[in-house]
């Protein structure tokens, strides 16, 4: 493998928009405190036969049909191109006709109820010319990068720098692997891993240059709180000391919350189909909905952005004879989105209130998991409750039982270019802290929220070279294999499941843990595929490998099962047992490994997603 190229590269593959940032390390200042990132106007289309850059790409993609477009709508400068549509022009098509475009797939890269490598996007669309996967949506946009950037750069190919590519804090192992997967895929070889929160820290520190260290002091925790247009991510990162130098360490990370602006959009498409009802009697199909959603994000980001505005005119296609002119006119008026937002997404609540459990049923629809309770607050609240241990050893001078309560707060996400929602939060957040007789919260300048996360990935490849500050942190979450409990047979009594600790909260990139035997023994029968149920926990971050736990309570969760076949079985002969043990490896990537080995001969088998056999598709 040759030595990555003269720049380094931060992209953010975001679930609406999608950045990228770079720095010339061949003319950063050795000297100088300030790493000076550059963003990457995206070229992409924007309308039939009109290519412009634009600072940020939306993650959609449209499939023509036929002669839907007229010639050359969709060219790009590098290539011809007839039938698929990657950006702006996506987005806007989409609108338009839904049941041939796809979006939020990144909240399908992590949805573990479906196989991510099987064209099912668009979700529920008949179109079947138009299907791709979850994984290959993520494989085309990283690719459109890769081709604008080498029309730009020729001369350094794009496959040739060092990446750092960036995933929510919250994705578990596998949404990891087919991260890693579809960026191998687009051409990426120099590639590394970094969660979104820390990548929000890293803009903040690089915009500060060195004053950053007279922003923060030992003993502060940060919360990052992340609102995208996906997903909602919690971090929490200590500011320490070390040998008389400030540190920073990523302490704690939320569990995966399907929150974002997607529902957002939801909300206020609902809304307004609900007043079309009750004043027209108008009732809209499937298809008119998914419209009626993106109409209602983009009047959402025009209310947002302009304080001026009292409304914005929304307008829908007709299906219906009873529609005067073929089309449906309405508007979203700004008093219907504040209300919406925040009392339903950022309702004020105490510290000890917690999110709505889902009601179980005997029978569950398809689509994408979302979060039962729509309360960014009260999820916050659950994030902060679950980690109330690392007051004791990130805060000095804090008693043990105090609410743990951040000591700042750095906003990201383009759900926060909306300066109400940012005040509700601190709002809320400075009311646990005065309950608890403790200051409030300082807010961060969140600086260009929409690059935030790339700049910050750019950031961090100067840091690997020698420069600026680095947050530690290492495995986000803890990592399980369940094995059934020995027990005498009893007729309809299953087992009780135990877990083993295979992988550590906090565990380092580039190091490995042996799980050997003891306390207990793990066989396998050659030429015969085993599988193990996997599990994770972002709340115990005291588990070491090895250790033994009962599956009890809400802190663990379960993914796609693993699956190995050790040797094989010979023709005509009974496969024999095998003593094995396991080996855990955090790649220096950021990617887990989990292999099998074997005691006698010491052969090595990787434990592999079983996507055919998936667990139950669930909220939180």
């Amino acid at each position: 493998m040759s030595a990555p190229g003269k720049y380094v590269v931060g992209i953010d593959l975001g679930t609406t928009n999608t950045a990228l940032s770079f720095v010339d390390a061949t003319r950063v200042d050795e000297v100088a405190e300030a790493i000076p990132v550059s963003e990457f106007p995206v070229p992409q289309v924007v309308a039939p036969g009109a290519v412009e850059d634009r600072p940020t790409f939306p993650s959609a993609v449209y499939v023509a049909a036929g002669s839907e477009l007229p010639p050359d709508s969709l060219h790009l400068p590098w290539r011809a191109e007839t039938k698929t549509a990657i950006g702006h022009f996506a987005r806007e098509q989409g609108a338009k006709v839904p049941t041939r475009y796809i979006h939020s797939s990144k909240s399908w890269l992590c949805h573990g109820g479906v196989s991510r490598q099987e064209a099912i996007l668009p979700w529920q669309s008949e179109e079947a010319d138009a299907k791709r996967s979850p994984a290959e949506v993520a494989t085309m946009i990283l690719a459109h990068l890769r081709e604008a950037w080498n029309h730009r750069f020729p001369a350094d190919h794009l496959g040739d720098q060092e990446i750092t590519l960036c995933v929510p804090a919250s994705f578990d192992a596998e949404a990891r692997n087919l991260t890693v997967e579809a960026a191998q895929r687009a051409g990426f070889v120099h590639l590394h891993l970094l969660e979104e929160p820390q990548a929000a820290l890293y803009s903040w520190i690089q915009s500060q240059g060195r004053n950053w260290r007279e922003k923060l002091r030992v003993g502060d925790l940060v919360l990052v709180i992340d609102v995208g247009g996906g997903t909602t991510d919690f971090s929490l990162i200590a500011v320490t000391e070390e040998d008389g130098v400030l540190q920073l360490r990523r302490v704690a990370v939320g569990e995966h919350i399907l929150l974002g602006g997607d529902n957002m959009d939801l909300a206020l498409a609902f809304d307004v189909r609900t007043r079309l009802e009750q004043e027209r009697g108008t009732t809209l199909d499937f298809f008119q909905m998914m419209a009626l959603t993106h109409h209602c994000r983009a009047a959402k980001e025009q209310l947002l952005g302009d304080d001026t505005l009292q409304s914005v005119p929304i307008t829908l296609l007709g299906t219906g004879s009873s529609v005067i002119g073929g089309s449906i006119r309405t508007e979203l008026p700004r008093e219907r989105l504040d209300a919406l937002l925040l009392d339903g997404f950022f309702p004020r609540c105490k510290f000890s209130d917690r999110p709505a459990r889902p009601k179980r049923s005997g029978f569950r629809g398809g689509g994408l998991p979302y979060a039962a309770d729509g309360a960014v607050t009260r999820h916050l609240a659950r994030f902060l409750g679950l980690h109330q241990d690392t007051a004791a050893e990130f805060l000095p001078g804090r008693a043990a039982d105090a609410p743990i309560l951040p000591t700042a707060i750095l906003f990201n996400g383009g759900v926060f270019h909306a300066e109400s929602l940012r005040q509700r939060i601190f709002d809320v957040v400075a009311s646990w802290c005065h309950e608890s007789g403790a200051a409030p919260p300082r807010v961060l300048p969140s600086p260009e929220l929409d690059l935030a996360v790339s700049r910050g990935a750019a950031y961090i490849g100067v840091t690997r070279r020698g420069r600026g500050v680095r947050i530690r942190g290492g495995s986000p979450r803890s990592y399980y294999v369940g094995f059934e409990a020995p027990m005498p047979a009893v007729p309809g009594v299953e087992p009780p499941v135990k877990l083993l600790c295979v992988t550590p909260y906090g565990m380092e990139e580039g190091t490995s843990r042996d799980i050997s035997g003891e306390p207990i023994d793990l066989c396998m029968w050659t030429g015969e595929p085993v599988e193990f149920r996997f599990f994770s926990s972002t709340s115990r971050r005291q588990d070491q490998p090895g250790a033994i736990l009962d599956l009890e309570g809400e802190e663990f969760v379960e993914h796609s099962p693993l699956e190995t076949t050790v040797g094989e079985e010979q023709p005509g002969q009974d496969g024999e047992a095998v003593e094995v043990d396991l080996r855990s490896t955090l790649t220096d990537i950021g990617v887990l490994n989990l292999d099998v080995v074997e005691r006698e001969g010491g052969a090595v088998h990787r434990l592999e997603f079983n996507v055919r056999h998936l667990p139950e598709a669930g909220g939180e």
